[in-house]
């Protein structure tokens, strides 16, 4: 097994007033060489947004992006005809393709927004974009691997064109949980959202992550409870 760790003290930071965004692999002016991507996961930024502010009309192609809010409502409109809000408890999915356009802003007058954007390479180019959007049962992510991505259509949560899953786990303390890499030459990237766990003798907290490769499972100890994000990509592609 071998591991590389991304404390959260190492993330990069870029404060605009509007938007206070951690980085955890090199993005806009933040470039660290050492962090441009784990496989096939290019971009994982934790963004705070300020109230009635956000992202104008900009373009993307040949990504599969995902958004995650936390905490707050996201307003989205996009070339495809797609106007909606995603609020805590949702998902929301972009097969960029070919190319789109789209914005995204706080839907909140008054409260901030916090969100993960996650852009994962795909494993077909000039697909035709696509948009899901929908709800999870946090709850159903009590001690257990509860699935928001997959390669899988059929399957639970939304899909993308990668052989790549999500998961959220919000393990209670004291608890081994191990987690089996879901396809042979992935390797599963896993960020603390908040809590502490211990992951092959480095004891993460906060926003700390490890990316695991080269082997079958990852075991992991709780030391108090948490939630954990589970990103498993292939680590060639």
């Amino acid at each position: 097994m071998e591991t590389i760790l991304y404390p959260e003290k190492e993330r990069g930071h870029a404060n605009h007033g509007w938007l206070n965004a951690k980085h955890s692999f090199s993005f806009a002016n933040w470039y660290n060489p050492d962090k441009i991507n784990f496989g096939a996961l290019r971009v994982l930024n934790d963004d705070i947004v300020a109230p009635k502010m956000g992202f104008g009309t900009h373009p993307h192609d040949n990504m599969e992006i995902i958004t995650i809010p936390l905490r707050g409502k996201l307003e989205h409109k996009d070339s495809m005809g797609h106007t909606s809000v995603i609020t805590t408890g949702e998902i929301q999915v972009m097969s960029a393709g070919t190319g789109i356009l789209h914005s995204e802003f706080n839907a909140s007058q008054t409260e901030e927004i916090n969100l993960f954007q996650i852009w994962i390479f795909p494993n077909k180019r000039n697909v035709t974009p696509r948009y899901d959007q929908i709800d999870i049962d946090y709850a159903k992510a009590e001690n257990n691997f509860l699935q928001l991505i997959s390669p899988n259509a059929d399957d639970e949560g939304s899909w993308i064109h990668q052989d790549a899953w999500i998961f959220i786990n919000k393990p209670s303390k004291g608890k081994e949980i191990v987690y089996p890499i879901k396809k042979d030459g992935n390797g599963v990237y896993i960020m603390v959202i908040n809590g502490t766990i211990t992951v092959d003798e480095n004891k993460l907290t906060n926003r700390d992550a490890i990316g695991v490769y080269n082997t079958k499972e990852v075991r992991i100890f709780v030391n108090e409870d948490s939630e954990l994000l589970f990103l498993d990509v292939p680590m060639i592609f």
